[in-house]
């Protein structure tokens, strides 16, 4: 990846383009789907569920990650992902702001 220039983005504008990123790759939507029907799961589940290599589940675990949506917890060596609801409920929020806010600004 090159250099980004997100500093001379706001907070808000910066977690909103986190946000899409997250929503923008349908393996992260059937991650968030899968993870959110469990009480908890391992990357492993992961593949087996969405029939990715461990690898790339990793990768769409980080951009997940990355944008808080995710919580964990240790067991032994697994880590198992939970979500992050108060990160989602955050999210929520703020992209209705901007919807609302950006559509009324339009003639």
């Amino acid at each position: 990846m090159g250099v980004t220039k997100r500093f001379i983005f706001t907070d808000q504008i910066n977690d909103i383009a986190n946000f899409a990123k997250v929503f923008a790759h349908p393996a992260r939507v059937a991650i968030l789907k899968y993870i959110s029907e469990q009480e908890g799961c391992i990357c492993n589940d992961l593949v087996n569920e969405i029939g990715l290599s461990q690898a790339t589940i990793s990768q769409h675990l980080t951009v997940i990650g990355n944008a808080g949506f995710l919580q964990g917890r240790f067991e032994g060596k697994k880590k198992y992902y939970c979500l992050n609801i108060n990160r989602f409920e955050e999210a929520q929020m703020v992209l209705n702001s901007f919807l609302k806010k950006t559509a009324s600004n339009c003639c």
